[in-house]
C-alpha cells in the first residue's frame, strides 16, 4: 500500500487534506440540513396510524415504542417476508402492552393494534401493500438492503418515516436515500433514522461539549463494537420453522446477517453506532480510510461471505483521525464504546466523562432510554408540523462504514470521493424468492468471499 507522501498516491497529505476539505465542503453528504425544506401539515391529537414493515426484534420493538409516543397512535399494518415473522411480533406487541397498561389493558390495546389478516402482509413485495394500506407512518426495520427501494416506496406515497440504520449496504443505495431525503423535505415528511445515540442525553451533553472546544482541537477519535458473535439461521433451521427446504433467496433472508447484499457486513449493521458518534463529534464524515480484515472464526459455509473482525484508519477532512475496531469473537477482549484525544485534554464520549489537566467533568443529568426518546421526538415533530429529517447524517455515517468496508475487503487506501460514486450494486436483480440472490454457493456450499488486495470495491 502507498504511503500518502508516495509518489504512488501523486500528492502529499497535506495538499489531499486541503484538496478534500474543499472537495466535502462542496459535495453531498456534509450538510446538516438539505435545502427546500418545509412545514408539514400538523397532526396535533389526530390518530397517527402506523405500518411496521419487517417484524423481527428490532421492528417489534420499533413498533412497541412508537405506540409508547403521546397522543393516539395505531398499528394498522404489518409486512414482512414471512407470514410466521407477523404472527410471533403480534404476539410479544400484545404481551409487552399488556404488562405495561395494567387493569385497562384489553380496551387500549385493541384500541392500539388494528392489525386484521387482510392488513397482514408477507413476501418480498408485501411492503409496498403496508404502504399503500392508508397509513400515516412507516416503520422501515427490514435487512439493511431493503432499505433504499423500501424508503423510496414510502416517501414517494407522501408517508412519515422511522427507518432503522443502516441506510443501504452500498454506494448506489445511499445515493437512491439522499435522493429520496431530499424529496421528504421538499413534501414537508419527517424521516427519524435508528441511531438513538442522538436522542441520550448523556451523548448529546458530552458530544455538545467536545465541540464547544472542552479538550480543544480533537486529533484523535476512537471507536469499538467489539463483542461476541450473534445469532445464526441455518437451512435446517429454516425447515423447522417453515415446513418446506427453502430456495436459495428465502435461506439467505432468513439468515441475512451474514450475506453483503442483505447486511454490508457487521461494520455497516451494527458499528456503524459508534461511526456515527465520532463524525457527530468532528461535526464532518472521513475523506479516505483503509484497513485490514477477515474471517478467522466464522468460515463456515452457514456464516455466508462477511468478515469477523475489521480494523479500518479513517482520515477527517482536518487531518485528525479515527481508529475503528469491531470483531465477532467469543473469549476475546470486548468493548462497545467511543473516545476522543484533544489538544487540552481527553473524553470517554460513551460514559459521558471529560477529562483536562484543571478539572473532571461527569454527565449527571438526568437519563432518558434513547430508543424510546428518538420516537417521541419524531412523533413530536409530525404532530407540531415542525421540519424533522435525520437522513443526513444518517447517510454520512452508513457510508462511512461502507467506506471502512471496502477498505478492508480491498486492502487499498480508498477516498470517499471514489467510494460514494462506485457503480458496484449489491442488490439482487429481482426481488422474488423463485429468483436467483446477488451470489450463490459453489458446488461445495461456500459463497464468495472477499480477499484483500484481489476484491474489487469501486
Amino acid at each position: 500500500m502507498p504511503s500518502p507522501n508516495s509518489s504512488e498516491f501523486g500528492h502529499s497529505r497535506r495538499e489531499f487534506v486541503k484538496q478534500s476539505t474543499a472537495a466535502v465542503a462542496g459535495g453531498i453528504a456534509l450538510s446538516t440540513g438539505l435545502s427546500k425544506v418545509q412545514a408539514g401539515t400538523p397532526l396535533g391529537d389526530k390518530q397517527i396510524k402506523i405500518a411496521l414493515i419487517g417484524c423481527g426484534g428490532r421492528g417489534t420493538q420499533a413498533a412497541a415504542q412508537a405506540l409508547s409516543t403521546n397522543g393516539k397512535v395505531t398499528l394498522w399494518a404489518m409486512a414482512d417476508a414471512f407470514d410466521k415473522r407477523i404472527e410471533e411480533s403480534l404476539s410479544k406487541l400484545n404481551r409487552a402492552l399488556q404488562q405495561n397498561l395494567g387493569d385497562d389493558a384489553e380496551d387500549q390495546i385493541a384500541e392500539r393494534i388494528q392489525v386484521p389478516l387482510e392488513r397482514q402482509f408477507a413476501g418480498l413485495d408485501a411492503y409496498q401493500n403496508a404502504i399503500d394500506s392508508g397509513i400515516d407512518l412507516v416503520i422501515l426495520a427490514t435487512p439493511p438492503g431493503f432499505r433504499p427501494p423500501q424508503f423510496e416506496a414510502a416517501i414517494e406515497a407522501g408517508k412519515h418515516v422511522f427507518t432503522e440504520k443502516p441506510l443501504a449496504v452500498d454506494a448506489p443505495g445511499v445515493r437512491r436515500v439522499i435522493a429520496a431525503g431530499k424529496k421528504a423535505d421538499e413534501k414537508g415528511l419527517c424521516v427519524g433514522v435508528g441511531l438513538q445515540r442522538h436522542h441520550d442525553p448523556g451523548y448529546r451533553e458530552t458530544v455538545k461539549r467536545l465541540q464547544d472546544g472542552a479538550i480543544g482541537d480533537i486529533l484523535l477519535t476512537r471507536v469499538y463494537w467489539n463483542s461476541g458473535p450473534l445469532w445464526l439461521r441455518t437451512k435446517t433451521d429454516f425447515y423447522q420453522s417453515y415446513g418446506h427446504e427453502p430456495t436459495e433467496m428465502e435461506y439467505q433472508v432468513n439468515n441475512w446477517y451474514y450475506f453483503n447484499w442483505l447486511c454490508g457486513d457487521h461494520i455497516v449493521e451494527q458499528h456503524i453506532h459508534n461511526l456515527d458518534v465520532s463524525n457527530w463529534v468532528k461535526q464532518a464524515h472521513p475523506v479516505m480510510a483503509k484497513g485490514m480484515g477477515g474471517r478467522e472464526r466464522r468460515t463456515g459455509p452457514d456464516y455466508g461471505q462477511i468478515f469477523d473482525h475489521h480494523a479500518v484508519e479513517f482520515t477527517y477532512p482536518d487531518g485528525s483521525t479515527m481508529l475503528s475496531e469491531c470483531r465477532h469473537m467469543d473469549g476475546c477482549w470486548n468493548q462497545v464504546a467511543e473516545f476522543a484525544a484533544g489538544t487540552q485534554g481527553t473524553a470517554d464520549i460513551s460514559r459521558g466523562m471529560i477529562v483536562t489537566p484543571s478539572d473532571k467533568w461527569k454527565f449527571s443529568g438526568k437519563p432518558a432510554d434513547p430508543y424510546q426518546q428518538e420516537h417521541d421526538d419524531l412523533f413530536a415533530a409530525i404532530r407540531s408540523g415542525q421540519p424533522y429529517n435525520e437522513i443526513p447524517y444518517g447517510a454520512d455515517s452508513t457510508m462511512t462504514a461502507i467506506l471502512g468496508r471496502m477498505a478492508t475487503y480491498s486492502g487499498k487506501l480508498l477516498e470517499w470521493d471514489e467510494a460514494i460514486n462506485s457503480d458496484i450494486d449489491l442488490s439482487p436483480a429481482e426481488y422474488s424468492f423463485s429468483a436467483a440472490p446477488p451470489v450463490v454457493p459453489d458446488n461445495n456450499g461456500n459463497y464468495p468471499v472477499p480477499v484483500p488486495g484481489v476484491t474489487k470495491v469501486v
